[in-house]
């Protein structure tokens, strides 16, 4: 593990960018961007196309580790090349940006009030890819629609079972076990999901959260400050930027890691002075929410 990395996701000054959109959701993310369906005819098409727009907001000089610490990238992007360099390896030698992969399999179907993730089948092989290509750290998904408590509990024992081997393997895990913004009764799945953390920690080594924006401001505050815990970020799950970022300025230490919120005002037509300064704007925006 980079020492340096670690001093950066621990302590810095930043947020994360998720560029982690896989196959369910690239359609959505490039037809926001401009690129229809109609424009590719099949996945590799699509993936191509999503690879340029992910590598025109790497490469664009708004991106940086000033204000970014980490990136997760889907693992296709991993694999890829920007500008000839191996995606990670770009992201910290050229941007000083830490990199991190999304390594679920997607969501199962709801039981119990929350989607667990479907069974991983190839996470050994991720891993030592990931490992090959100086990856620090990985990212799982759940979804939790309800405060189940049993739902919840499988959630985190499913999570926590996953980041042993995780960090077995020499990587950091990001758990990510998402409570719906539009759940009926958020606040109390938000009760339980922090109860069941606080119960599993702490593992061999920290781990990172990737929680929803809580309810309550603060909330989660005592999982920000806990020895465990190397970093909690939050996602937008929903929101819009501007909204996001007004409700993540009110949670201290809390961090973004914004995926849709990041990109929503990009498009493919724009030019590419018009890309940058309005990435930058969106860039400075999450990075005044997440420094609170």
């Amino acid at each position: 593990m980079d020492q340096e990395q670690r001093t950066k996701v621990a302590g810095g000054a930043g947020f994360f960018a998720a560029l982690d959109q896989s196959g369910g959701s690239t359609p959505k993310a490039l037809e926001s961007y401009g690129v229809p369906s109609s424009a590719y005819s099949n996945d590799e098409q699509m993936f191509d196309l999503m690879h340029a727009f992910r590598e025109r907001i790497i490469t664009s000089p708004a991106f940086t580790g000033e204000r970014i610490l980490g990136a997760i990238l889907f693992e296709q992007t991993m694999d890829r090349d920007v500008d000839g360099v191996p995606t990670p390896q770009y992201l910290w030698e050229r941007k000083g940006v830490v990199p991190f992969v999304k390594v679920d399999e997607g969501l199962a179907e709801e039981s119990d009030g929350v989607r667990l993730m479907k069974p991983f089948t190839r996470l050994d092989g991720l891993l030592e890819r990931a490992g090959r290509r100086r990856v620090f750290g990985t990212k799982m998904r759940s979804f939790i629609s309800h405060a189940d408590g049993g739902g919840i509990a499988a959630i985190l024992d499913q999570q926590f079972r996953y980041a042993e081997q995780i960090l077995a393997a020499g990587l950091v895990p990001i758990l990510e076990p998402e409570v719906d913004i539009h759940s009926p009764d958020k606040e109390k799945a938000e009760e339980l999901l922090k109860q069941g953390i606080l119960d599993r920690l702490p593992l061999d080594s920290p781990v990172m959260l990737k929680l929803s924006i809580p309810t309550v401001d603060d909330f989660y505050a005592d999982l920000i400050g806990h020895p465990a815990v190397l970093r909690v970020v939050a996602l937008s799950g929903g929101y819009s930027q501007e909204e996001a970022d007004t409700r993540l300025a009110r949670n201290h230490s809390l961090i973004a890691s914004f995926s849709r919120a990041l990109v929503q005002d990009l498009h493919r037509d724009q030019s590419d002075s018009s890309f940058d300064s309005t990435l930058a704007a969106a860039i400075t925006a999450i990075y005044e929410a997440s420094t609170t």
